[in-house]
């Protein structure tokens, strides 16, 4: 397998622009990659997502806690990410990317029997969820003793942007980050699909040794469904999206304890849910 089938966020494709700015505007312009990515537990395939293909180690850890398909960190013994050439028969053959997750095998009865073996794409959320019932979790009560000051918040959303570098570029990448109270932010991560920020970002601070819920989340994205969930079942206490939640979004905040803010750009937001874990938002 060549290391040349690893592929990088963001490629140079040849584009023309109308109008041109020389000649026949023909130029060279960035553009965000995406490729199939595998997540397999024990050698046993259980989701195929369209990603950006850069940080999937923590893409696979936090998918896995994210969808509650361990009981924390401490049951991800190992991963392990390959690349091979899809064989489909069509004149491009795609890299393909495996992502190998061990767990004890006292886990992986469960893994399994809530296995997806599904095709899903970068905007999906609840793709291949088999019964109504799967996607109603029971969250984690965040406990945040905190009041976050909006400027820190601001500023927080300001570090994000400025970590966005791909999605500058082309335009088309989510961003998601973490940040912690009197810190500002730590981790970003940057998708094509916004949960699958999320899931990286999330990944990222566990594989570092932090814990989720002694932060709070920041997105790119609206402050969808699928999200409140992710965050929820870390214990993260807040989440603050850039554009606009969901009802269905807010009710799940509103249920789980999620201080969930909407339409975050400085120096305005809107908060939805639960707004004492932001200064001066009670009032």
């Amino acid at each position: 397998m060549s290391p040349l089938l690893e592929l990088t966020a963001v490629v140079e494709l040849p584009v023309r622009r109308w109008p041109p700015a020389v000649g026949d505007g023909l130029v060279m312009d960035p553009v965000a990659e995406e490729a199939a990515v595998a997540i397999e537990f024990a050698g046993v395939p259980h989701v195929v997502m369209l990603a950006t293909p850069t940080d999937l180690e923590d893409l696979a850890v936090g998918f896995t806690l994210s969808e509650q398909l361990a009981a924390g960190p401490a049951e991800i013994l190992d991963v392990n990410v390959t690349w091979a050439e899809a064989t489909a028969t069509r004149a491009v053959h795609e890299p393909v990317a495996t992502v190998q997750v061990n767990l004890p095998a006292s886990r992986l009865a469960e893994v399994f029997r809530r296995k997806r073996n599904l095709s899903a794409r970068s905007g999906c959320g609840l793709c291949g969820v088999e019964t109504a019932e799967q996607w109603a979790r029971t969250p984690q009560p965040p406990s945040l003793p905190w009041a976050l000051p909006v400027a820190e918040l601001q500023a927080a959303l300001a570090a994000l942007a400025e970590a966005q570098v791909a999605g500058r570029l082309t335009g088309s990448l989510h961003a998601a980050g973490w940040a912690l109270p009197g810190r500002g932010l730590q981790f970003a991560r940057e998708d094509v699909g916004r949960h699958n920020a999320l899931d990286k970002v999330l990944g990222a601070v566990v594989r570092a040794g932090k814990n989720p819920a002694d932060g709070y989340l920041l997105v790119t994205s609206r402050g969808s469904f699928e999200l409140v969930q992710k965050a929820l079942a870390l214990g993260v206490g807040l989440l603050a999206a850039v554009s606009a939640p969901t009802a269905m979004a807010v009710r799940a905040a509103d249920a789980g304890g999620l201080t969930l803010v909407g339409f975050a750009r400085p120096p305005r937001h809107v908060v939805y849910t639960h707004p004492a874990r932001l200064a001066g938002s009670a009032a």
